[in-house]
């Protein structure tokens, strides 16, 4: 069809292509202006950002103190390092475990244990966690003594993660994995470990890429768990240090500025890196037409 013969738009159609183009960058910036003004604050001095939190520099220049002065204060290096290990363990765990036990789930539909498991897993979802968290605090902590250990952490985070990957891995497989290539393997002498690892595995890097950007920046960023988990300070994550900077009394804002700026850089450049596979991963588990 040539440019001439190509069917116009109507009037009506345009208007509210072009309302809807509005209200998607106002609720663009609604979302982004907590990120901008974190950015714009954080090499200003305390009394700029409490005089005019809104101007691009303060009457005192540019302060590039705040970032040593919160990394100082915070423990940067150690409580970075722990959030790294909690994140990065919780997260293969939890990709690995769900992409296994959905594969199990999705090949055996005549299995009866394992359709209620999964009904199971679907229930779990809807029970928020603060309805869990005293419980978990008084069973783990006061009759089996495990708290204060990162090993704990990042159990509990699999756990109350693999419900959603499950469902996820669940969807995946059933409609974008064929039967046909196991079958194949089969007949080439593959066993059924083997080729979940070299044949279905691969085939789930959308979903893969999903589910650990989704986990990965709930993991990092979670402050209530690991506050009821981990008691001791060479312990704490990030979000638990920058209590640090919240006093009784007074609050120094431009430290909180640099440190946020600081927590949320590593898992910002997971998120640009793995963007590109979200909407891939999500609708891989979609229903096919």
């Amino acid at each position: 069809m040539t440019r001439n013969n190509a069917p116009r738009k109507k009037p009506g159609t345009r208007i509210l292509h072009t309302l809807l183009m509005v209200f998607l960058v106002l609720l663009l910036i609604v979302f982004i202006a907590p990120f901008i003004l974190v950015i714009i604050n954080v090499f200003k001095s305390k009394a700029d950002i409490t005089s005019n939190p809104l101007s691009l520099i303060g009457k005192h220049g540019i302060i590039l103190d705040n970032f040593p002065d919160a990394m100082e204060k915070m423990n940067f290096w150690t409580v970075s390092m722990n959030s790294t290990v909690v994140t990065v363990s919780a997260t293969i765990l939890t990709v690995l475990f769900s992409a296994m036990a959905a594969y199990v789930i999705v090949r055996n539909p005549r299995w009866k244990a394992g359709a209620i498991l999964f009904a199971l897993m679907i229930a779990s979802m809807v029970i928020p966690f603060q309805v869990l968290m005293v419980p978990l605090v008084s069973v783990y902590g006061g009759i089996f003594g495990v708290l204060n250990s990162r090993i704990t952490l990042i159990l509990m985070h699999v756990g109350f993660s693999v419900s959603l990957a499950t469902f996820m891995f669940h969807g995946a497989i059933r409609t974008s994995i064929p039967v046909e290539l196991e079958e194949a393997a089969e007949i080439d002498g593959c066993s059924k470990w083997r080729t979940f690892w070299r044949i279905v595995f691969p085939l789930l890097k959308p979903t893969v890429a999903t589910v650990t950007i989704i986990d990965a920046m709930a993991f990092w960023n979670d402050y209530l768990l690991p506050s009821l988990v981990l008691g001791r300070k060479e312990l704490y994550t990030i979000p638990i240090a920058t209590q640090a900077f919240y006093g009784t009394y007074s609050t120094d804002i431009s430290l909180i500025m640099a440190a946020l700026l600081l927590a949320m850089l590593p898992i910002l450049i997971l998120y640009l890196f793995l963007q590109r596979f979200i909407v891939a991963g999500v609708t891989s588990g979609a229903v096919k037409g």
